[in-house]
């Protein structure tokens, strides 16, 4: 009999225990836990320990972290007519475990079909090209839609992401095609936009290069003439000292022949003796002809006159002159003026000779016939 109790409390103790251990739970930080009692709603628990009744009470526990579901490929027909397959993905999180088990059954089939659909609702409404350029309004939208359709659900959806838009094989060479071109337009766009900027960059420095070039010739021709102009300068002033010098040489030798012919009481005889003098010097040389600048009817009265006068013997006496700073007289004048065309005579002649070279010179000059009156001179 006591074996008998002995094993009845031996089993009311392990059935203890068991139970006590059924009732035992232990709802995660992640988690939040939904007790349920003969299959009633009771409540909700945060994490931690916990106890219920077992064969009266369950938890079921939902994890509240953020989920990521991968929505199948969809094929999708766009508005210019080109079927594409269209995937995304679904980031969700929980935030009423109550409604999540209660109002919805599958809750992962329920929003992979309702983002199906409303993938096709939005693409489709959108050409190719706006469906490749718009995706964050892609995005934005279905988000939206599911986040209005799951909020009777107890779930938040954070973000949806199109994955993958594959248009048709001959689509996608056409783009391709496309992007090609585009490519090599911007190619072509680039470099003759770096073209027309080297052609006008070197154009600007070929410009500032003649300019600096002119600049410098400029300066040149300037600094040039002012060199050469400073040399006519210079040589006019030294020339003109030579002239002034040569004049006041000749000014003072013509005072010294004046002064001495004055002083030595020279006239007309020896004036004439001076003139045949410088003939005879004149035909020495080899030239046969000879052309004087002179008045030869002055000149060949002068000439018979002084012939007549050698004849006959007759010299009057010289008589000296006054000196240069007494009055001249007239026969002074006379003297002078023709002492200076002797000289201009010979000196003209002398020049002639050096361009004849044929024709014979007389030896002397013809004298005029006796009782030939010589002219006066000219004043």
């Amino acid at each position: 009999m006591q074996a008998f109790f002995g094993a009845v409390i031996v089993i009311l103790l392990t059935f203890i225990v068991v139970y006590a251990a059924m009732g035992v739970r232990i709802v995660r930080p992640y988690q939040r836990g939904v007790v349920e009692q003969l299959g009633r709603y009771k409540e909700t628990v945060d994490p931690g320990l916990r106890i219920i009744k077992p064969l009266l009470e369950r938890i079921r526990t939902v994890d509240m972290r953020e989920q990521v579901i991968d929505v199948p490929p969809q094929e999708v027909i766009t508005s210019d007519n080109v079927a594409v397959s269209v995937d995304a993905v679904i980031y969700y999180e929980p935030t009423d475990p109550q409604r999540l088990l209660y109002n919805v059954n599958n809750f992962i089939l329920a929003i992979t079909k309702l983002a199906q659909t409303n993938l096709r609702n939005v693409v489709g409404e959108m050409s190719l090209d706006e469906a490749f350029t718009s995706r964050e309004r892609v995005n934005a939208a279905l988000r939206q839609i599911l986040d209005d359709a799951t909020d009777k659900w107890g779930v938040r959806v954070v973000r949806v992401e199109i994955q993958r838009i594959d248009p048709p094989q001959d689509v996608m060479h056409a783009m391709h095609e496309q992007m090609k071109a585009e490519r090599t337009r911007r190619a072509v766009v680039t470099q003759a936009e770096g073209t027309r900027e080297a052609a006008v960059t070197r154009a600007e420095g070929e410009k500032q290069a003649a300019i600096l070039s002119a600049e410098g010739v400029r300066q040149r021709d300037i600094l040039t003439a002012e060199g050469e102009a400073q040399g006519v300068r210079t040589r006019a002033e030294a020339e003109k000292f030579r002239q002034e010098v040569v004049a006041i040489g000749e000014a003072e030798a013509i005072r010294n022949v004046y002064s001495a012919i004055t002083t030595s009481g020279t006239d007309d005889r020896v004036i004439a003796i001076k003139y045949l003098e410088a003939l005879e010097n004149m035909a020495d040389g080899r030239a046969t002809k000879i052309f004087l600048p002179v008045e030869t009817g002055a000149t060949l009265g002068t000439l018979g006159g002084i012939a007549e006068m050698l004849k006959d013997g007759e010299f009057p006496a010289a008589e000296p002159r006054e000196p240069s700073g007494s009055k001249m007289t007239k026969a002074q004048i006379e003297a002078e003026a023709a002492a200076s065309r002797v000289r201009r005579a010979v000196e003209q002649s002398e020049a002639e000779l050096s361009a004849v070279a044929a024709d014979e010179l007389p030896t002397t000059p013809e004298l005029p016939p006796a009782g030939f009156t010589p002219p006066p001179p000219k004043r």
